[in-house]
C-alpha cells in the first residue's frame, strides 16, 4: 500500500460531497481518563489561532468503494463507525490554561451531515478543493477531528471515499484497517443487517489510562531512559545526511518519492534467504539502509527514530486511535564488513531498541530535559498483518499524509505489500533530489545483495537452537495475518481470545 500525498492520487471526476459528524453543544461530557503523553504534548504545542491547523498534520486514507453510492446508507455507515469508536467522539478542552482534558459524547447524540460541493466535479479540481479544506478544518483542538468525502462516479456505478483526520485520533494502522471496515459496515447497512460487535474495538481512552500509568513509573535510571540517553549522547536528535542539505524556506513543501524496491519475485527470493539465515525482514531493511548510508555518505552509524504503533492487547486490534510510540535505533556497521555481518549488527541494534518499546518517548524526553523532537525517522510495515490486504489493492487503497513544510525532517516508510517491497519518503526542499535518488537506489541494491550473500554462505544448522531463538525475537512483534479478520466475528468473551495479552507493535508513522 503506497503512502503518499492526496495531490498525487488521481481522483476520477464525479459528484463531490463532504460528510461531517455533528453533535449538539450540550452533548459533551467531561471524562476523567487522561490523554496519552504524546497527545497532551501535541495539543499543548498547537496554536489555537492558526488559520490552517491541518497544514502538515493530517493523515488519511482514500479508496474506491466497489458499490453504488446510496446517500442514506453511507450516512448510516459513518454514524455506526463513529458510534463504534469512542476516539472519534472525543475532543479536548482546557488547553489555554493547564493540561488539556478529555470530553466524550454519547453515541445517541451523533448525526452525520452531507454537504454537496457542486463547484468541484473535475478530478483535479476535487483534489485541489479537498487539500485546502483539510488544512483549514482538521485540528486537534476543534471537533470533529475526522472528516469524510465521497465522489460519486455515475458512469461506473461506484464511488471514491476519502477519510482524513488529525493525527491525534488516527495512526498508520488505523489508516489501513479502516478501508475494509467501512466497506464491511456499508455492506451490512445496505443488506439491512446489524453492525458487527467485537471485543477488538477497544477505546483509545482506556489505552491512555494504561499508557499514562506506565509513563508515571519511568525514572532516570529506567532501562528505556538509559537507551534514549545513550542515543542522545551528543546532545541532539540525529539528522539524515546533514552535510548535504541546503537551507530552505518553511513555505516550500517537501518533495515526496514513492518507488518499488523489489518486485514480488525478488522479494520472495530475499525472504527465502532470510529464512535460511534466521533473520526477519525488518532486520534486512534496516541493515540495507545502514549500509546504503555508509556507501553514499561515509557514515558508519545509522541513527534514527523509529515510530511504532503499539496496541498492547487484542482489545485494541481494530480500534481507531493514536497508538504511537517512538524508539531510538542506533546501528553501527563495521566499515567494509560483509552484508551478513551488517545483518547481525543490525539485529543486535534492533533488539537493544526494544527496551524502549513500552516507554512513552514523550515522558522519557521530559525526564532527560530534551525539547527537540525527531527529525529523521524510519518505519517498516508488513501489510500482510492487515486482514484482507489483497482486496485493498483492488480498491485502489492508499494511505495519505499531509504535505510537510519542514526544513530539516526526513522520513522513510518501507512497506512489504502484496506486490513487493516499496519505499516512500519525504525530505526538505533544500535536499538535492539526485542525492536522495542515489541513496534509494543504493538501498535497493543492498537489499538485492543480501539474497546472493546468504546463499553463498553456510546455512544455519537445524540444531542451532540459540540462533533460532534469537531470530524469533528480532525487532517488533507483529500480529499474524490471520489474527483478526475484519469481516469475521470474534468471541464475545475477551477471555476466550488469549490467556496472555497479545503484544502488537506495528512499525508505522
Amino acid at each position: 500500500m503506497e503512502y503518499t500525498h492526496l495531490s498525487e492520487f488521481e481522483i476520477r471526476s464525479g459528484a463531490l460531497s463532504l460528510w461531517t459528524p455533528e453533535l449538539a453543544a450540550d452533548a459533551w461530557k467531561p471524562d476523567d481518563r487522561p490523554l496519552t503523553s504524546v497527545h497532551a504534548d501535541y495539543c499543548a504545542a498547537i496554536d489555537p489561532a492558526d488559520p490552517l491547523p491541518g497544514r502538515g498534520r493530517w493523515i488519511g486514507t482514500i479508496f474506491e468503494m466497489d458499490a453504488p453510492l446510496e446517500a442514506c446508507a453511507w450516512r448510516e455507515t459513518l454514524r455506526r463507525w463513529h458510534a463504534r469508536h469512542e476516539g472519534l467522539r472525543t475532543t479536548v478542552t482546557g488547553t489555554a490554561a493547564g493540561a488539556p482534558r478529555r470530553l466524550v459524547a454519547d453515541t445517541t447524540a451523533l448525526g452525520i451531515a452531507e454537504q454537496p460541493v457542486p463547484s468541484a466535479t473535475d478530478g483535479a479540481r476535487i483534489n485541489e478543493f479537498l487539500c485546502g479544506a483539510l488544512e483549514e478544518r482538521l485540528s486537534p483542538l476543534v471537533w470533529p477531528h475526522c472528516l469524510a468525502a465521497t465522489v460519486e462516479h455515475a458512469d461506473t456505478g461506484d464511488f471514491t471515499v476519502l477519510v482524513a483526520a488529525d493525527h491525534s485520533v488516527m495512526d498508520a494502522y488505523s489508516q489501513a484497517i479502516l478501508i475494509l471496515e467501512l466497506r464491511a459496515i456499508y455492506r451490512e447497512v445496505t443488506a439491512g443487517e446489524p453492525s458487527r460487535e467485537s471485543v477488538t474495538f477497544g477505546s483509545a481512552a482506556d489505552f491512555a489510562v494504561l499508557e499514562r500509568a506506565s509513563a508515571a513509573e519511568l525514572e532516570l535510571d529506567s532501562p528505556a531512559v538509559a537507551t534514549w540517553r545513550e542515543f542522545l549522547a551528543d546532545g541532539a536528535m540525529p539528522q539524515f545526511a546533514p552535510h548535504v542539505a541546503r537551507p530552505t524556506s518553511t513555505e516550500l513543501p517537501q518533495p515526496s518519492i514513492s518507488r518499488q524496491l523489489l518486485d514480488l519475485a525478488e522479494l520472495e527470493q530475499l525472504e527465502a534467504a532470510l529464512d535460511q539465515a534466521r533473520h526477519r525482514m525488518s532486520v534486512a531493511v534496516f541493515a540495507a539502509l545502514a549500509v546504503a548510508n555508509q556507501q553514499r555518505f561515509g557514515a558508519d552509524r545509522l541513527r534514527t527514530a523509529m515510530p511504532i504503533a503499539t496496541r498492547p492487547d487484542l482489545r485494541w486490534m481494530e480500534s481507531m486511535g493514536w497508538f504511537v510510540n517512538v524508539v531510538p535505533v542506533d546501528i553501527a556497521v563495521t566499515p567494509g564488513a560483509a552484508i551478513t555481518t551488517a545483518l547481525e549488527q543490525t539485529r543486535t541494534a534492533l533488539r537493544r531498541s526494544r527496551t524502549a518499546n513500552d516507554a512513552s518517548w514523550s515522558r522519557v524526553l521530559d525526564l532527560l530535559g530534551v525539547a527537540e523532537t525527531p527529525r529523521f525517522g524510519i518505519s517498516f510495515l508488513d501489510i500482510r498483518v492487515l486482514p484482507g490486504y489483497e482486496l485493498v489493492a483492488d480498491l485502489r487503497g492508499r494511505t495519505l499524509r499531509a504535505e510537510s513544510y519542514s526544513p530539516d525532517e526526513v522520513f522513510l516508510w518501507v512497506v512489504r505489500a502484496a506486490d513487493g517491497l516499496s519505499v516512500s519518503t519525504r525530505y526538505p526542499a533544500g535536499f538535492p533530489a539526485d542525492v536522495m535518488d542515489e541513496f534509494l537506489t543504493a538501498f535497493g541494491q543492498v537489499l538485492t545483495s543480501i539474497t546472493a550473500a546468504v546463499h553463498a554462505g553456510p546455512a544455519v544448522g537445524e540444531g542451532d537452537e540459540e540462533q533460532r531463538r534469537a531470530a524469533a525475537t528480532d525487532g517488533p512483534c507483529l500480529p499474524q495475518p490471520a489474527s483478526v479478520a475484519v469481516e469475521t466475528p470474534v468471541p464475545a468473551d475477551a477471555s476466550a481470545l488469549s490467556a496472555d495479552p497479545l503484544r502488537v507493535a506495528v512499525q508505522a508513522g
